[in-house]
């Protein structure tokens, strides 16, 4: 009751200073251009997301529980992939943010009653940003959803699935631009990591949009993984960052700004939300008002490369990343970061440790075959074993494995 008594009272307010500012005598207040600019803005922002949505249809999802293998094998051979029609596969794999592989009997899949091509209809990010409005290209990104979109000027161009970072290498929200790219790129920590249509996304972390598995969780290595379709369109679609004048390092958020949203959650760790949504208009994720004022993303100073940790600018604000990250909530308490690791370098060390082994053993072998040999005084042909071995000994590894 009081809420409706103090809800009277204001109305009765204001209409009773409306009236006395419209009384003779009295002067009106005009309205200044910045607060008209203001307001058409926000009526142009209302008429057009709701313009946009409204093309938008509809389509509902069921939710359905893969009972047993064969329950599981029918759902499956109904999305295989055709080169006719990939809507099907497409649009599946998207909405359960996984491959066909990876779904096992006892989960929950994804389907839509309506395929379609165009696989914006699926977005959970708006049709329009107006935020973005003024923005050439611009990609936002969502850990806890799994999915990006792509906007030209405010306009969604492209919605994809993704997977990104595990919880000990995750991927950070906050504001990133495209670095570089190249179409097929081993990891510089491992290069038995094979990153097809790699685009680089922080050049100092070597965070990166590229294809790779997707299991359906957040899984990777602090990257965004996509499938091969989504990554090869970012591949060509997206604009690289400006070189300094030194042409030594990328400007700065100089190439195609880039938002991660949020956090993925995980007390969950092998599904999400969108497991849940009944509909393609159940939710739509809001986005920052103004993106080009998100805060750069705060990395940790254990998740740089070793190799790059010499060129990092305000290397302070680096080193106490993981104390801020862990302030803020981003990084659980209890979670162990796991340290970038540079496995290229540990091969090596393992490689040439095996080799000094290798070499320390043959000379082993080589004393005490010389020791035998004057013992026992045997003739040349054994003396002619002896420096067979000492020849292979001091041959470069690339000679001897050839």
């Amino acid at each position: 009751m009081r809420k409706y008594l103090l809800y009277f009272f204001m109305v009765t307010s204001l209409i009773s200073c409306n009236q006395n500012d419209n009384r003779p005598g009295n002067i009106p207040i005009k309205e200044s251009k910045e607060e008209k600019v203001v307001n058409k803005d926000s009526i142009d922002k209302v008429r057009l997301e709701e313009e946009y949505e409204s093309k938008k249809p509809e389509i509902s999802y069921q939710q359905i529980v893969l009972k047993d293998r064969k329950h599981r094998n029918q759902i499956i051979h109904e999305h295989d992939e055709d080169p006719n029609d990939m809507s099907k596969n497409r649009a599946f794999c998207l909405l359960n943010r996984k491959a066909r592989r990876y779904m096992r009997v006892g989960d929950t899949v994804v389907v839509p009653n309506i395929y379609s091509e165009n696989l914006t209809v699926y977005s959970l990010f708006p049709q329009y940003y107006h935020g973005a409005k003024n923005i050439k290209k611009l990609i936002v990104v969502s850990n806890r959803y799994l999915c990006y979109g792509a906007y030209e000027y405010g306009k969604l161009v492209h919605f994809a699935a993704c997977n990104t970072g595990k919880e000990k290498t995750p991927t950070y929200p906050g504001r990133y631009s495209l670095v570089w790219k190249k179409k097929e790129h081993l990891s510089s920590l491992d290069s038995s990591w094979v990153m097809p249509f790699n685009w680089n996304f922080h050049q100092y972390a070597g965070c990166a949009f590229h294809q790779f598995s997707m299991p359906g969780y957040a899984a990777s290595h602090s990257c965004v993984r996509q499938f091969k379709e989504d990554a090869e369109w970012l591949y060509y679609w997206g604009e690289k960052a400006k070189l300094n004048k030194q042409r030594t390092e990328y400007e700065h958020l100089s190439g195609t700004p880039v938002i991660v949203l949020d956090v993925f959650d995980y007390t969950r760790p092998k599904t999400g939300p969108w497991i849940a949504l009944k509909s393609n208009k159940a939710h739509i994720i809001e986005l920052p008002e103004k993106p080009m004022e998100v805060e750069d993303a705060i990395i940790p100073y254990s998740q740089i490369p070793d190799g790059a940790k010499g060129r990092l600018p305000n290397k302070e604000r680096y080193i106490h990343g993981e104390d801020t990250l862990r302030a803020r909530g981003i990084i659980r308490e209890g979670v162990v970061l796991t340290k970038s690791v540079n496995f290229n370098v540990m091969k090596r060390k393992k490689k040439a440790a095996e080799e000094r082994e290798r070499k320390r053993l043959e000379e082993e072998k080589i004393k005490e075959l010389e020791k035998t040999a004057e013992t026992n005084g045997m003739g040349e042909e054994y003396f002619e074993e002896v420096q067979g071995l000492k020849k292979v000994l001091t041959k470069p590894d690339s000679i001897k494995n050839q």
